[in-house]
């Protein structure tokens, strides 16, 4: 008998003992609390069936699990399927995502987008890319078997792989200079220059933990990249790698509030000297969520409460919008005494419910000459710790439909080079990410890719703080799971890699840079199958032109 089928018989056998301990163990149950079952009220199957009862319930809490690891397709899991999460994690840990025979894309449905190819694609030595000063970081390969010890040769079939993490070297694959983006240039003292398009999303310290903030962080810095705080406020984990930071201010004003909750110009004063801190962006929504943050009591420690001005132990729910303004007059009369007050870009965070609202808001800025320095736009299919259902279902337009309204509606009142476009909404992938470039964006920021890049396994339970991996949690017990010293480098690789396949599309569609998509560059085909131009697509009419020409 081979060791192959010895473990068979073993595991077979477990199975079996832990079947029979099951049914034990519900027998026991069933001879104690039977009264207790038929006399309770709450449940109504309890009365009835109490065993079977049991069972349902047991079932209902692995249920999620199963889906998720068995009974799911490749492409079906929400809101990341399996082949989803496996490109993350395979582009953070090995720095590439080589697959064989082929794409398990359905390519017979309609109403897809793909990139346009050039007949003659560019070299990869054509790349206009900043590759000047290699990244280092760490990769997993195989470790090679030990052919003297049979089990190493089944181990894989219930254990992790057998694997090396060594020292590695990655190019950077960065915009050059000349083509850098340049938040703020015409109206702050102290621009924000980014050579990445890629950079981190919104994630408060609290929301996660000081181990997820300080991977992310080593991690974004490594990659020559950038993170947004989150509406939590600036915690020491943030400032501990030296990453570039854009300081999200929420409604609630946490990290930026007076005892009384109102603004504090003084705090921001204190924040705007800190050299991490590149910018600030104002948060009036995200897509997950039209409303103000949550967090759970449970999750806010004295730090956390004392970052954020508030009490400790007890749950946050930050206002629904600002009061520090009501209209565009107002709003913008706050974002230019910050970048006074500063001298560094102020963003605005919003999720575009439909042309006509957010025409309103780009007439006002045409007649007016009123800009943020960036607009980062939200799509309805992003994430959040803690949200409800039918906010998170059906509140905002997804990202793609989003960009095509800002890009169309911004140029065609002729103000688009005064404004930066940020984009976010679940563009974990280089085929993503150069669509929405295409479609108008600038800078693409990730939130959940990066999560499951530092350990995420989607459990879904990122409100609770029960996360089992140690990322959307406070509890110490629980962070233990998540080592810095070696998330930081799946980090590392996820952004760097997906940078680096980024230039190879651009390679592929004719060009030498990312920064070089058009419209033009992405393929639509539609409900008959008919194949079009994003470029060619019906325009959104521009309804109001009176302020072209007053």
């Amino acid at each position: 008998m081979n060791i192959l089928s010895s473990i068979v018989i073993i595991v077979l056998a477990v199975l079996l003992a832990l079947v029979i301990g099951i049914i034990g163990y519900f027998f026991i149950l069933y001879r104690k609390t039977h009264r207790m079952d038929i006399n309770q009220q709450q449940h109504a199957i309890r009365r009835n069936y109490p065993v079977i009862s049991r069972i349902r319930y047991f079932m209902e809490q692995i249920a999620p699990e199963i889906k998720q690891y068995i009974l799911d397709e490749d492409h079906e899991g929400k809101p990341f399927s399996r082949l989803d999460f496996q490109q993350i994690v395979k582009l953070a840990k090995y720095g590439k995502n080589i697959i064989s025979f082929g794409s398990k894309r359905d390519f017979d449905q309609p109403n897809q987008f793909y990139l346009r190819n050039a007949f003659f694609a560019k070299q990869l030595t054509d790349l206009e890319a900043d590759n000047a000063e290699s990244i280092h970081t760490k990769v997993y390969i195989d470790a090679p078997t030990n052919k003297h010890n049979k089990l190493t040769e089944y181990q894989e079939l219930f254990f992790p792989k057998n694997e090396k993490f060594i020292e590695s070297e990655m190019k950077p694959w960065l915009y050059k200079d000349d083509e850098a983006i340049v938040i703020g240039e015409k109206t702050c003292r102290y621009p924000f220059v980014l050579k990445s398009p890629i950079g981190m999303s919104g994630m408060s310290y609290g929301a996660l933990g000081e181990n997820a903030i300080e991977a992310l962080g080593f991690g974004l810095n490594d990659a020559k990249s950038f993170m947004n705080t989150g509406e939590g406020g600036i915690s020491p984990y943030h400032l501990k790698s030296g990453v570039d930071l854009i300081a999200q201010i929420g409604p609630a004003k946490f990290g930026f509030r007076n005892p009384d909750g109102t603004f504090s110009w003084e705090e921001l004063q204190k924040k705007a000297e800190i050299p991490q801190v590149r910018a600030f962006e104002l948060k009036l929504g995200q897509g997950a969520k039209i409303r103000g943050g949550h967090l759970e009591g449970s999750k806010v420690t004295p730090l956390i409460a004392e970052i954020r001005g508030v009490e400790p132990w007890k749950t946050i729910n930050s206002a629904n919008r600002f009061d520090e303004f009501y209209d565009f007059d107002t709003m913008f009369d706050f974002i230019e005494k910050i970048r006074n007050v500063t001298g560094k870009p102020v963003g605005i965070k919003m999720v575009i419910g439909s042309q006509e609202t957010f025409e309103e808001f780009v007439q006002y800025m045409a007649y007016h000459k009123r800009y943020p320095d960036y607009i980062a736009i939200d799509g309805g299919e992003g994430g959040t710790g803690a949200t409800y259902q039918a906010m998170a279902d059906s509140v905002g337009l997804p990202i793609k439909p989003a960009l095509m309204i800002a890009q169309e509606v911004l140029t065609g009142y002729h103000i688009r080079d005064q404004i930066k476009i940020f984009a976010s909404g679940k563009l974990f992938s280089p085929d993503r990410i150069a669509i929405a470039l295409a479609m108008g964006a600038d800078v693409v920021v990730i939130a959940r890719g990066l999560m499951i890049s530092a350990g995420c396994i989607s459990a879904g339970v990122c409100a609770s703080g029960n996360c089992p991996v140690g990322v959307a949690t406070t509890n110490p017990k629980l962070q233990k799971a998540l080592v810095v010293e070696e998330k930081r480098y799946r980090v590392t690789n996820y952004v760097t890699t997906l940078r680096e396949e980024l230039f190879a599309l651009s390679a592929s569609a004719g060009l030498t840079s990312p920064k070089q998509f058009k419209p033009k560059h992405v393929v639509y085909v539609d409900s008959n199958f008919r194949a079009m131009n994003v470029a060619d697509l019906p325009k959104y009419e521009i309804k109001d032109q009176r302020v072209l020409i007053s």
